[in-house]
């Protein structure tokens, strides 16, 4: 066994709290944009769950800038989803390629001859917060990570999008939501840890229309750690939905098994 080479298990940790997107059928709603002062917070986290995506598959391509302020680093990567089931993502010629379920990460690496194959155990004692399939989804298509269904949140405005807080802070924990108001999707999800000196800051820029189907253009990741930072943002290209897929992906034989600890994030 080895230890996970510090770009891979940052793009790991960082990017698998970033996959695609759970939905129901449901009627959308769109406005011109402009915000209502008189909106509850009941009837805008009921538009926000009336606006998730309704579709069977996703495919196209994701250019993923990173960089943690010592190293950067630019690949498009092919993308395969299958709602609620699977998540297949490969880099040119298949040298690294990662598949995502609900019960499995994993991923291999051709250059460095190494692989990587478990659950979402570590990746939630790692971000401090219970973390599965479902929640993965949510972020990458601007969709709250947490059901504010659950809870009772507070609405204001910032101007240019409405920003939810939970009227009873959640121990351990600040979280706040900004929902744009022409969509009403997110516009950024911020969830941090003071005691932790730990933030992780989303950012949706551009949402485009395909079709029936709304989704972000652009996602801008910032996880910071006291005083580590990384970022990674994200840009969807030739974007289709509802395609037939297949999920190619057996790890290779004879590579070195990594190895996950705190010392390498």
């Amino acid at each position: 066994m080895m230890n996970v080479p510090r770009f891979a298990l940052r793009f790991l940790v960082l990017g698998a709290f970033l996959f695609l997107a759970s939905s129901c059928k449901s009627k959308k709603i769109i406005s011109d944009g402009t915000l209502d002062a008189n909106i509850s917070a009941k009837n805008l986290i009921k538009t926000h769950y009336q606006n998730q995506l309704d579709f069977k598959t996703i495919t196209g391509k994701i250019k993923i800038e990173y960089s943690d302020g010592d190293d950067a680093q630019s690949v498009g990567v092919s993308l395969r989803m299958k709602k609620d089931e699977a998540i297949w993502m490969s880099a040119p010629l298949g040298i690294v390629k990662a598949y995502i379920t609900p019960d499995r990460v994993s991923f291999y690496n051709k250059l460095e001859n190494t692989y990587f194959d478990g659950d979402f155990t570590y990746l939630t004692q790692l971000l401090g917060t219970e973390l599965d399939f479902k929640k993965v989804q949510n972020l990458l298509l601007g969709e709250a990570l947490f059901d504010l269904r659950k809870a009772k949140y507070s609405v204001t405005s910032t101007g240019e999008t409405y920003l939810l807080k939970p009227k009873v802070p959640i121990e351990l924990f600040k979280i706040l939501f900004e929902i744009e108001p022409k969509n009403f999707k997110m516009a950024s999800q911020q969830l941090s840890q003071p005691s932790q000196k730990r933030l992780l800051n989303i950012n949706y820029k551009n949402y485009q229309k395909i079709n029936k189907w709304i989704l972000p253009n652009e996602v801008y990741i910032l996880a910071t750690e006291g005083t580590n930072r990384n970022t990674i943002n994200l840009e969807y290209r030739n974007m289709q939905f509802d395609e037939p897929v297949n999920f190619p992906y057996k790890i290779p034989n004879g590579y070195d098994e990594i190895v996950l600890s705190k010392n390498d994030i």
